[in-house]
């Protein structure tokens, strides 16, 4: 843009010698020609281009200014002359403001100007002419000038907008847009908006400066083309009777326009005829045109047809197009017709571009159309079969609302649509059957996107065209029909959305209507994994063999939602379609193609029953009546099977149930009524699918529940010949079923759930057959389901299915050589032998299992004793295997079920058996071919469970045999945990397993003892491994029944009879008897060896009486203790006795440190037990222990606490640390807790920690004891005192260490208090009741002395107290406490913290005002202490306590005595605190003590410290609320001058807190001081409303509040009405100006005796630290000049505002500065009389008078002014 000037060049600029737009005589100007003209010599037009202009420089002084100051009749005043200078001087800087960096401002000058500018447009138009020169390049806002010379021109009246002056403003507007090239810059569009201002006034006149450059070639132009273009829309009324002047200088240049200027031409044609239109819609006559404007407007029209839409640009093609839509309807209808073979395929051509390109060239075509087709003035110009190239064009084109392809351009390309749509409903407004047959024809084509186009308008057009069209409905009902095996895409989802249309008005009834609503099923159908299998669309859907290239799974997936849509909208909404949809639709739930469409088809059916059944026909006539229905056995036969995936799409199986529901009517009456009971059951149990999800046997669940569904159902009906036909149906619905689904296998389940109720034996076996022949037995879940379906046939005729599988297997066996050779030739063949082996075997076993039990033992013994199950051992493949294994484990429960119905028989060859099961479960050598391990767990699993079921059938297991098994299942302790579902679950067989041949081993005890020794002897390498899941494996806790009873004896040392008790003691308490029997026997054992021993020395201390004594109880409880009425816990308690007497000091040492694996054990009653039995050994026996004892057995009690994550074992033996501590040395005890604790917390998450924080617990235990609660309370209160908190500054680095682990104490002690506090429940909390002022004090005092180290950035202690305090709230109830911490607990900032403490303090006192007398002594003593915080956290609360000492007057002069002394500490925040107590002191005790209060306030004013000062602000605001005249009447002026210097503070708290105590002041105003109080009020005014838009809010807030408090008191009428206006209290700029016009009017009217002084200390307030303050004095100060009519008084501000206006305050680095500047500067000059001219005419300006203004660095008026100035006395830089 070139160089640009800085803003104070540019106000100088002003002042040098500028082009004067008056003429060259001082008599009125004559009309001259337009080209006469005086131009300054940088003009662009005084150089070769108009040689016959003049070019001069005129003085600086233009005539418009000489207009002020200089006429016949004007006073040659100084003054006058002095003023009339300083506001043109101040239009110039306002100019030249238009250049400014900020937007704000620039918006201020030029609002400022387009006011000024109704005052003298003439002199405004002079300054902005000016600084015109040199244009855009020296001026960086020409916008601005041109918008401003724009807004003058309009403003000027008949008189002065005369022609000359008018051409000479056009020629400075003209010269600024020929200057560049380009019209896109905004500044060429203002200079266009001035232009077209002046063709406002002079059309001819601007329209003549235009033609100048008209004449030859420039490159001006198109730009001002686009001038006349912009007029013409802007006064269409003038403009159009001058358009043949404008298209007789066009036209001759058209020829040689270049392209690259061509679309402005075209544009400007476009705009021209637009204009014309509007003239002919408002104008009561025709269109004005002449034969010689119609002649232009043809050849105009002909060259755009001929030569311009032929261009190779796009650009001009596309403008030229657009030029043509409009002048259609200008040309003559003989030169249309002629034009139309061109202009038609032009616009054709431009349609298939882009969507900007093609929405434009529509709308073109369809004004031609509409003229064209649908004049009134003619018959249509163009026939239909001319029309066949439109429409052959444009239906591809209107394709577009069925392709995806162009979503970015959705918008747009509808746009496009809806008017190709309009070209279309054009045409067939006139010939409506023919473009009917056009389309049909096109539907019949072979091209896709023409195909898809005429769909999409038939859709568009059939409900506007209805009537016409009447008579093609059969046509058009055959094509739809002819296109439904279409493949494409996008013909599909234009013939969906067409059948909703055709059916909504009749087109479809009958045969056509049935083979569309199939087209919305068959699309329906779609399912999602037909969307991720390209192959199946292409098979079933697609044909193509374009599939692959045009295929989209979006479309495909949208094509789907539509035609699900369309379906619905089909049985919804249209009534007629009921006759086509019922029963139509029943027939469509059949097909196997149409079932990912039935929960659609089923909705659909529910809404067309709910309308039915309201209706008197009944649903089975009208099915009966159509034959071509399926029967309702059949239907209710796939509706079955098709529950079976209750997460299908679209709810399936949820809308099957209803529907079946509703067609209750074909059915048996008896199965309607049935259904109505059990069918909302079922839909219960799947309503929420989610929840579905999370049980792992949904499946299996609901597949049973579906069953037994049908079985009732069966049983219901009690009719065998409608049995018999729904089984025939279920027969015939295998081809619907995909062999590897799930629902081929219910299918067979519900066919053998079927023929169980059968009677006919032949009709048995004929399904039977028909089910083994439709079934794949190579798929595991169809194999399956098959002997499922055996099975359940079986329950009713075994005999039958016996023979059936006899058959089968003698059919399917082959020699060994056979599958010898079979194997090595092909692995397939091994396979398919293994699938029909394990299909065999699963029936087998599944026709056992559901076989009646009577008649089950003759059939299993012959199929085992014929070693029939021998065949099934050679398979393979590991599923086989499984089905092997199953069979056997199924023959093995019907034994076990046939023996709990009273039918017990042996099995025979079980051993045989299990050596089977063992086999299968093994590794094959031929495995490795492929990776079974996750396959061969499974069989492992499934092989313990039928190894079980084995086991527990008579006869009893050989010792061979068991051992046999134990061998190969042992080893499975050792399985790594993954995968864990299946390990977990081979684990749990294993055991039970385990448990069983326990069960089954021996005659007698001895015998089992022995296996259990034996089992225990295996299991030793588990139990002691180091790997955690073979240790978690270890089944040997449930087989400690029998151990045997000879032991060596060795001494007693060696038994360690601690550790030995301890490990058996736990299983004296376990869940089985005869475990507990025999660790009773063994712990008698061991002391009965020890007691036979010689005596040692470590057993100096047993009293053998005593021992022996005991030693014969515990052999007497052991003789007693299978006894059923014997109390076990009773039992348990004598043992415990006994070993307690028993043990030595040192061997309980031992046994009480090793307690921990004890209290953890698995078996929970037995840790539960152990953990008693150590209560009772501590509280016997605790005082033999030492405090290093009682230390270790702390910290094993502890471990024990910290690996137990139940919560009843945890909490007993939190029970048994509370009786160590309670019976020991308790300060050891929590001692090491709060150790342990203060480790966990810094070196463990504790809060993730499984099962909880056990020392949390241990604290919630110590609280909830009677005894130890008030102990442990003492003691955390004297950590909490003792501890010091370490801020590990850096010049004592190298204790860090130390001071972590002082911090840790500190942390665990407080999370300890919190735990006490939150836990402790009635007895904690009456502790805590006891203790309350020590526990408020002292969390106080650590509130305080934690916020400074949070202020450090170190919070997690803070954190932690802040969550003991709140615990605190919560056990005392105080809630409004636990309120106020969990608000504002966190802030780190001191004030935060002060306030904190307050409020505490304050709710404290509310809600226990009889502890705030114990609370204060313990916090004045605090104020003593050494550390700051705590000293400032004491004055706090004290300061907040002070206020609920009322009924305690010694205890309030004790207060207040403390806090006066106090109030000179070191401490800021100590002294503010103090002063703030002092005002807290009770109203009623105030008065004695207000004098000492005020005079610490006004001492205290004056602080040092900034802090110090506000508070004392506060507190004045808050003594004065409640003191009398006579005692601030002495100090009164004093603190209003204080309160004035406090004011003008940077801090916005201290202004916003001075201005509202010096309103509060306001009352004590009378009296003797009155006078002196009124001078302080009208001497603070000024700076009171400056600040009422102050920065800050709160600033704001208390000026108005001030301003009101003070406003009775200033003796000017209406101020107070003023000030209740809203704008008062809206922050809006704005909104604060209009109250300050307001303002300053009612001062100027009313006082002006003080506006001296309102002056004089806003002008002061000119060099304000803020801006927003200088802005607002800027604004204050102009307005009140505005309104001062006193010449006096106006005379010597006036000149030296604007000095400085224009001066400093329009140069200032602040935006909001120079904008008020800017307004103020217009609003002077606006209020004043200085621009308004005096006279209407131009005078001339002798030349010889200006010569004094040549100098370019001569100084301004203003300046001189500015220097010249003398401030007040007194006047600081700043305000004061």
């Amino acid at each position: 843009m070139g160089r640009q000037i800085p803003i104070h060049q540019l106000r100088n600029c002003c002042s040098i010698p500028r082009f004067s737009l008056s003429a060259s005589s001082a008599s009125p100007p004559a009309r001259r020609h337009p080209n006469d003209l005086t131009l300054p010599s940088w003009h662009p037009l005084s150089d070769s281009n108009l040689s016959e202009l003049s070019v001069a420089v005129s003085p600086p002084f233009s005539l418009a200014a000489a207009r002020i100051s200089s006429s016949p009749n004007s006073m040659a005043s100084s003054s006058s002359a002095a003023a009339s200078a300083a506001a043109l001087e101040a239009v110039q800087v306002l100019v030249a403001s238009l250049a400014d960096d900020a937007p704000r401002v620039r918006d201020s000058a030029l609002a400022a100007l387009r006011d000024v500018a109704p005052l003298n447009p003439l002199l405004v138009l002079d300054c902005c002419a000016t600084i015109s020169r040199g244009g855009h390049r020296r001026f960086a806002n020409m916008a601005g000038v041109f918008l401003v010379m724009a807004s003058a021109v309009r403003a000027l009246d008949r008189l002065d907008a005369e022609r000359e002056f008018l051409r000479k403003i056009a020629k400075i507007a003209t010269a600024e847009i020929v200057s560049s090239k380009d019209f896109n810059v905004d500044w060429q569009r203002a200079a266009a908006t001035l232009l077209v201002a002046i063709g406002s006034h002079d059309p001819d006149l601007m329209m003549g400066e235009i033609f100048l450059y008209f004449s030859g070639p420039t490159s001006a132009l198109p730009a001002m083309l686009q001038i006349l273009a912009d007029f013409a829309s802007a006064e269409a009324l003038q403009f159009t009777p001058r358009l043949k002047d404008v298209l007789l200088r066009v036209l001759p240049i058209l020829g040689s326009v270049r392209d690259g200027q061509r679309p402005v031409f075209a544009n400007a044609f476009k705009c021209w005829c637009q204009a014309a239109w509007l003239y002919i819609g408002d104008a009561s006559s025709g269109l004005p045109f002449d034969d010689d404007v119609m002649s232009f407007m043809n050849s105009v029209f002909e060259l755009l047809l001929k030569v311009w839409t032929g261009s190779r640009d796009l650009k001009v093609r596309l403008s030229s197009v657009e030029a043509l839509g409009e002048m259609v309807g200008l040309v003559t209808r003989s030169q249309l017709k002629s034009a139309l073979p061109r202009i038609i395929p032009a616009m054709l051509d431009l349609c298939k571009k882009d969507q900007e390109v093609a929405f434009t060239a529509a709308h073109s075509l369809h004004n031609l159309l509409n003229v064209s087709l649908l004049s009134e003035s003619g018959p249509p110009l163009l026939e239909f079969e001319e029309l066949n190239v439109v429409l052959i064009t444009l239906l591809p084109l209107a394709s577009f609302n069925n392709s995806k392809d162009e979503r970015l351009y959705v918008s747009k390309g509808l746009k496009t649509y809806n008017e190709l749509q309009h070209c279309f409903l054009v045409i067939g407004l006139v010939y409506p059957e023919d473009l009917c047959l056009f389309l049909l024809s096109k539907c019949r084509s072979k091209d896709e996107a023409s195909i898809v186009g005429a769909l999409g308008t038939i859709k568009h057009l059939l409900p506007r065209l209805l009537e016409s069209w009447h008579t093609k409905q059969t046509l058009l009902v055959e094509i739809v029909k002819s296109l439904l095996e279409e493949q494409s895409l996008g013909i599909r989802m234009a013939l969906a959305e067409l059948i909703v249309v055709m059916a909504s008005h009749c087109y479809l009834s009958g045969h056509p209507a049935e083979l569309a609503v199939e087209f919305l099923v068959r699309h329906s159908a779609i399912t999602d994994d037909d969307l991720n299998d390209l192959n199946t669309l292409k098979n079933e859907y697609f044909q193509d063999k374009r599939f692959e290239m045009k295929m989209s799974l979006a479309g495909l997936s949208d094509l789907r939602a539509v035609c699900e849509k369309s379906l619905l909208l089909l049985a919804i909404t249209i009534p007629e379609m009921e006759l086509v949809l019922w029963p139509f639709l029943l027939q469509l739930i059949i097909p196997k193609k149409y079932t990912g469409a039935v929960a659609t088809v089923c909705k659909c059916i529910t809404e067309l029953c709910r309308h039915k059944l309201s209706q008197t026909n009944p649903l089975y006539t009208e099915f009966n009546a159509s034959n071509e229905m399926p029967s309702p056995e059949y239907l209710f036969a796939r509706l079955l099977v098709l529950l079976h995936n209750p997460l299908a799409r679209g709810q399936l199986a949820t809308q099957i149930l209803t529907v079946l529901c509703y067609l209750g009517p074909l059915f048996p009456r008896n199965l309607s009524l049935f259904w109505e009971d059990e069918v909302p059951k079922m839909k219960a149990y799947i309503s929420d699918p989610e929840d579905l999800k999370q049980d792992s046997t949904y499946q299996e669940t609901w597949d049973d529940m579906i069953l037994n569904f049908f079985a009732e159902s069966l049983d219901v009906v009690n009719d065998n010949v409608w049995v018999i036909s729904l089984g025939d149906a279920f027969a015939r619905q295998y081809d619907l079923y995909a062999t590897s689904d799930g629902h081929s296998a219910l299918l067979h389940r519900c066919l053998g759930m079927l023929l169980q109720k059968v009677d006919d034996r032949i009709y048995v076996r004929e399904k039977i057959d028909w089910m083994c022949r439709h079934s794949s037995m190579s798929i595991p879940v169809n194999r399956l389901g098959l002997a499922q379906g055996i099975g359940l046939v079986a329950a009713s005729h075994l005999d039958t299915v016996l023979e059936k599988l006899k058959n089968i297997l003698e059919n399917a066996g082959q020699s060994a050589l056979q599958r010898l050779l079979s194997f090595f030739s092909f692995r397939e063949k091994v396979e398919d032998v293994d699938d029909t082996y394990a299909a065999l075997a699963l029936m087998y076993g599944y026709a056992a299992r559901y076989a009646p039990s009577t008649v089950i033992e003759a059939r299993i013994n012959a199929l085992v004793g014929t070693n029939m199950l021998g065949r099934f051992l050679h398979v393979q493949h590991p599923t086989a295997k499984q089905a092997v294994i199953t069979a056997i484990d199924l023959l093995g429960r019907a034994v076990i079920s046939a023996a709990e119905m009273g039918i017990s028989f042996p099995l025979k060859r079980r051993d045989q058996l299990l050596e089977y099961v063992l086999t299968l479960m093994g590794r094959d050598q031929s495995d490795d071919l492929v990776d079974f391990s996750i396959e061969l767990l499974q069989t492992q699993s499934v092989a313990l469970s039928a190894c079980t079921t084995l086991v527990s059938i008579e006869p009893r297991l050989p010792l061979e045999t068991r051992n046999r098994v134990m061998k190969a299942t042992l080893g499975f302790f050792a399985l790594p945990t993954e995968p864990s579902n299946i390990v977990e679950s081979l684990i749990t067989n294993l055991i039970i397993l385990l448990g069983a041949i326990l069960l089954t081993s021996g005659e007698d005890g001895r015998s089992r003892a022995e296996q259990l020794l034996h089992i225990l002897r295996q299991l030793d390498p588990y139990v002691s491994s180091s790997a955690e899941h073979q240790r978690e494996g270890d089944g040997g806790s449930r087989s400690l029944s029998s151990l045997p009873s000879a032991f060596v004896l060795p001494n007693r040392d060696s038994l360690s009879l601690g550790e030995r008790v301890m490990s058996y003691l736990p299983r004296c308490a376990d869940t089985d008897d005869e475990v507990r029997k025999v660790a009773i026997q063994i712990i008698a054992l061991f002391f009965n060896i020890s007691l036979s021993l010689p005596k040692q020395k470590a057993a100096n201390d047993i009293d053998l009486e005593s021992s022996y004594g005991a030693l014969s109880s515990l052999v007497d409880i052991v003789s007693v203790i299978r006894r059923a009425s014997v109390d076990q816990i009773e039992v348990f308690h004598r043992v415990v006795s006994s070993v307690c007497i028993l043990l030595s000091r040192e061997e309980l040492v031992v046994l009480l440190h090793s307690c921990t694996l004890a209290t953890c054990d698995k078996v929970k009653q037995s840790a539960d037990g152990s953990i008693q039995a150590i209560i009772v050994f501590i509280i016997r026996r605790g005082k033999d222990l030492r405090e290093a004892d009682v230390l270790r057995t702390t910290q094993s009690l502890l471990s024990s606490a910290v690996t137990l994550t139940d919560k009843h074992s945890r909490q007993e033996v939190l029970n048994a640390i509370s009786c160590l501590a309670e019976n020991t040395n308790h300060i050891v005890v929590f001692d090491e807790v709060l150790f342990v604790a203060g480790r966990d917390i810094c070196t463990k998450d504790i809060s993730r920690i499984r099962g909880g924080w056990a020392i949390q617990d241990v604290f919630y235990a110590f609280s909830q004891h009677k005894v130890l609660a008030t102990r442990f309370l003492e003691y955390i209160l004297f950590i909490l005192h003792k501890e010091p908190v370490a801020t590990n500054d850096s010049e004592k680095g190298e204790n860090n260490s130390e001071s972590s682990a002082d911090d840790s104490i500190l942390q665990a002690t407080i999370f300890a208090l919190n735990a006490f506090l939150r836990g402790g429940g009635k007895i904690g909390k009456q502790a805590v009741e006891q203790s309350y002022p020590s526990v408020l004090s002292a969390l106080i005092l650590k509130l305080g002395d934690l916020h400074s180290l949070a202020e450090l950035g170190r919070n997690e202690l803070l954190r932690s107290l802040l969550i003991a305090f709140r615990s605190f709230c919560d056990c005392v109830g105080d809630v409004e406490m636990g309120k106020i911490l969990a608000r504002d607990g966190e802030q780190t900032e001191k004030e935060k913290m002060i306030d904190l403490v307050q409020e505490v303090a304050c709710s404290s006192s509310v809600k226990r005002p009889k502890e705030v007398l114990p609370t204060c002594a313990i916090l004045s003593k605090s104020l003593n202490r050494n550390q700051r915080a705590e000293r400032e956290a004491a004055a706090a609360a004290l300061s907040e306590f002070i206020r609920h000492s009322e009924k305690e007057p010694a205890l309030l002069e004790q207060i207040v005595e403390e806090l006066c002394q106090h109030v000179t500490d070191d401490s800021p925040t100590v002294r503010s605190l103090c002063l703030r107590g002092l005002v807290q002191i009770p109203e009623s005790h105030m008065l004695k003590y207000i004098q000492q209060v005020l005079g610490v306030i006004l001492a205290l004013l004056e602080d040092a410290n900034e802090s110090v000062q506000l508070t004392a602000v506060q507190c004045l605001l808050t003594v004065l609320n409640v003191s009398e005249q006579d005692a601030v009447e002495p100090i009164l002026i004093s603190l209003l001058v204080r309160l004035r210097n406090l004011q003008i503070s940077m801090n916005t708290k201290m202004r916003s807190n001075a201005f509202a105590a010096y309103g509060a002041l306001s009352s004590y105003g009378v009296g003797s001081q009155h006078h002196a109080f009124l001078e302080q009020i009208h001497a603070t005014l000024p700076r009171l409303i400056l600040h009422l838009h102050d920065k800050d809010l709160s600033v704001r807030l208390a000026c108005r509040n001030a301003f009101q408090l003070l406003a009775p008191s200033m003796e000017v009428e209406g101020l107070s009405s003023l000030l209740n206006k809203q704008y008062f209290t809206y922050d809006r700029r704005s909104d604060y100006e209009d109250f300050i016009r307001d303002l300053t009017r009612q001062l100027c009217r009313l006082s002006p005796a003080r506006v001296d002084s309102y002056l004089e200390s806003a002008i002061q307030a000119f060099d304000a630290p803020w801006p927003i303050i200088q802005a607002n004095a800027v604004c204050l100060v102009s307005c009140m000049l505005s309104f001062l009519d006193d010449q006096r008084f106006l005379a010597p501000y006036f000149s030296q505002v604007f000095a400085m206006l224009v001066g400093r305050m329009s140069q200032s680095p602040e935006a909001v500065v120079r904008a008020s500047a800017s307004s103020a500067m217009g609003l002077l000059i606006k209020r004043s009389n200085m621009l308004k001219p005096s006279s209407s005419q131009f005078d001339r300006v002798d030349p010889s008078q200006s010569s004094q203004h040549g100098d370019l660095h001569a100084k301004t008026s203003s300046e001189h002014q500015e220097e010249n100035t003398v401030k007040p006395d007194g006047a600081s830089q700043g305000e004061q």
